[in-house]
């Protein structure tokens, strides 16, 4: 049987995505450290900052999860898109607005007079992530709850449970696994993180990569990476134990628990949509204020859009003959999870292993071809993913009937898939793109000198301390992050009505 010609173009790309791994394993190999006192302390901060960050998003996920779906509340709808809007603002937005707001000179005490404490070290990056990554375990727990069958607690209500036992006792834990899917995705999203432990001066693996590599320690920064992908190594295993819920959403029964509940969750929404959403708002909004748009370029905004339409059109192009492949048997769904390899890759780990790869073929080091290089490697799972859901719903008998008739293979994908996979390549090109805008790790390890991002001009005015400085270019980076989460809900409403159909 001949091979089709997907699978051949998907070979390279599988390459790709292993080449930086294979290199910080060549580095580390190379590296003559032992583990020490110092990487001791690196170990215990990010695996506390990860299990606290667990502990808090699902403290606050999982009861707002219930009450979003079993509570009556007013206006619900609103109040789940309030409650998941904290994805749309990168963490280190908050860390930065965190770090600016707190402590003495803060703005807080500049608006108020009040004195107000630090929130620097464990403490206040396990406040931000927690603020930041909660709507993870939110959204798997409503989506576990909405599957379950309604005439359990139904049942439950009818033997005597009052709504809260009935919930604690019948409905949470048959949600066990949704819960468990949004924690992991919320520990691998910690461990992942660089900007809010390094704006917020906590030494975990991230943080501690970045600067061996400026103290030109590549080596180091190499082991260190290789030691923070075993622990995301662990996460992914154990997320592939908690498989996605395949079932259709079926009617959620609600209770009614009285205004007292409702009134509590409204509070508690109201609370956190200060903390995460209106409290970073005002930081940058006062800071505009005083100091107007003052130096900010706007080949900044070039530079962020430009790189990332780049990297977006690249992702769509390679990704294409991998989401192909990937319905064609069991060799092409192998490709496909190498494929999505990057995405489970810190993007500091990731930029290491490709600034070594850029000092070994100098035509690619500090120049935009490695830049793009790394945003492709980096998310092309969301590019993938995209053209996977759109090309399961092209008929075959069609590219069959197309080629009864005479057409080429190739004469058949032009005519008959490449229109039907359109939409999952304007998606998949529109997330790649937003991801990468906003990409600040990657960006800072391999931008071309004075290439300067959104993101990156915002991390120079933080180790500058001219804070001030950033009140623009964080302030776009919220708005490109809320066009980010629009196309996430979009597509996954779509996604609905298509299986609903």
């Amino acid at each position: 049987m001949k091979t089709p010609l997907s699978y051949w173009l998907s070979l390279p790309v599988a390459a790709a995505v292993l080449a930086p791994l294979a290199v910080l394993a060549w580095l580390g190999l190379q590296a003559d450290l032992a583990f020490d006192a110092s990487n001791a302390a690196i170990v215990i901060n990010s695996v506390l900052l990860t299990v606290l960050t667990v502990f808090g998003a699902i403290l606050l996920g999982v009861p707002l999860a219930l009450a979003t779906t079993y509570i009556r509340l007013p206006g619900r709808p609103l109040w789940l898109a309030l409650l998941a809007a904290p994805l749309a603002m990168p963490s280190y937005l908050g860390a930065f607005a965190y770090f600016a707001a707190f402590g003495p000179g803060g703005t807080l005490e500049t608006l108020t007079g009040a004195a107000t404490p630090n929130v620097r070290g464990l403490a206040g990056a396990t406040l931000v992530m927690t603020l930041y990554t909660y709507p993870f375990v939110l959204l798997t727990t409503r989506s576990a709850l909405r599957h379950l069958n309604p005439a359990m607690l139904d049942a439950a209500r009818t033997l005597g449970l009052s709504p809260g036992r009935a919930l604690l006792s019948v409905v949470l834990p048959r949600a066990r696994n949704g819960i468990a899917a949004g924690a992991l995705l919320v520990a691998l999203y910690t461990l992942s993180d660089f900007g809010t432990p390094a704006i917020l001066r906590l030494d975990t693996f991230t943080r501690m990569i970045f600067v061996e590599y400026n103290a030109f320690g590549l080596d180091r920064a190499a082991l260190l990476s290789l030691q923070l992908l075993a622990l995301v190594a662990v996460i992914l295993w154990l997320e592939t134990r908690f498989g996605a819920e395949r079932e259709r959403p079926t009617r959620t029964a609600t209770l009614d628990l009285g205004a007292g509940w409702r009134a509590a969750t409204m509070t508690a929404g109201l609370l956190l949509m200060l903390a995460a959403l209106a409290l970073p708002l005002l930081v940058f909004g006062h800071y505009l204020w005083r100091e107007g748009l003052g130096d900010f370029d706007p080949m900044l905004a070039w530079h962020s859009a430009y790189a990332a339409g780049l990297a977006a059109v690249a992702a769509v192009v390679v990704a294409l003959p991998v989401a192909y492949a990937a319905g064609l048997g069991r060799g092409g769904r192998l490709l496909e999870r190498i494929a999505h390899l990057g995405f489970g890759v810190p993007g500091i780990v990731l930029a290491t292993a490709l600034v070594y790869v850029g000092l070994q073929l100098s035509v690619l080091y500090q120049t935009l071809a490695l830049l793009v290089i790394g945003y492709v490697l980096r998310f092309l799972p969301l590019a993938v993913g995209s053209l996977r859901t759109r090309l399961e719903r092209i008929e075959h008998h069609q590219i069959a009937a197309a080629r009864s008739l005479g057409a080429a293979p190739f004469e058949a994908f032009r005519r008959i898939t490449l229109p039907l996979a359109l939409p999952g390549i304007v998606a998949g090109a529109a997330l790649v793109f937003l991801e990468a805008m906003r990409e600040l790790p990657a960006t800072l390890l391999l931008q071309p000198t004075g290439f300067e991002t959104l993101a990156t001009y915002l991390w120079r005015v933080y180790e500058a301390g001219y804070l001030g400085r950033g009140a623009v270019p964080a302030l776009l980076l919220v708005l490109i992050s809320a066009g980010a989460l629009v196309a996430l809900l979009t597509g996954e409403e779509r996604a609905g009505e298509v299986r609903g159909a």
